[in-house]
């Protein structure tokens, strides 16, 4: 069976304006795999547990299940050609349980087979940063940094390293992110 290629659109929920990221990988990808993927894409750290949901089945790492009743399946057992299967398909995913940044994963085309590797194509603004409160911590972290007379404007850009442009999306840094996982090198 050939590999086919399939185009996902990746977007934050309840980002306003929305924060999203096109992406090209092949359909044998594991959950687990599409994981490293939207975590390089969209320029996450990586370093929280994270979840997929897809008709009321859950797909993560079981030793994550923080509920202990063992109704998460292994998702480097499930590959993208099991879940979207036709265009428009859907899954969830969810990353940092505390933050709880959920995004919506939609199969927008099948590709026949290409000679590449998995790719960003393109991309609209800056990932919030991690750790931040999730979506509402976020519009109040945007809403300092539009304030230098706010009380927590030097605290929030010390916190954050120095200026933070919301509006900007880096294809190049995101594509560098991407070739840097392992599973994609020849």
């Amino acid at each position: 069976m050939s590999t086919q290629f399939l185009q996902l659109k990746i977007s934050l929920k309840g980002a306003k304006p929305p924060i999203w990221r096109r992406v090209v990988v092949p359909d044998a990808l594991t959950l687990f795999e599409l994981h490293q993927v939207v975590i390089a894409s969209m320029g996450w750290g990586g370093h929280h547990l994270h979840q997929f949901e897809s008709g009321g089945v859950f797909y993560g790492n079981p030793e994550d299940d923080l509920f202990g009743d063992g109704d998460i399946k292994e998702e480097k057992q499930y590959t993208l050609s099991e879940l979207l299967t036709q265009e428009k398909d859907k899954i969830n995913y969810q990353y940092d349980f505390g933050d709880s940044w959920e995004h919506q994963i939609i199969l927008e085309k099948i590709l026949p087979t290409v000679e590449q590797h998995p790719v960003c194509i393109k991309g609209k603004r800056a990932c919030p940063p991690d750790d931040v409160g999730g979506i509402w911590g976020y519009g109040e972290f945007l809403d300092i940094l539009a304030h230098p007379e706010h009380a927590d404007y030097n605290d929030t850009l010390d916190w954050i390293g120095g200026d933070f442009n919301s509006e900007l999306f880096d294809l190049n840094k995101a594509n560098e992110a991407l070739a840097q996982l392992q599973f994609f090198k020849a």
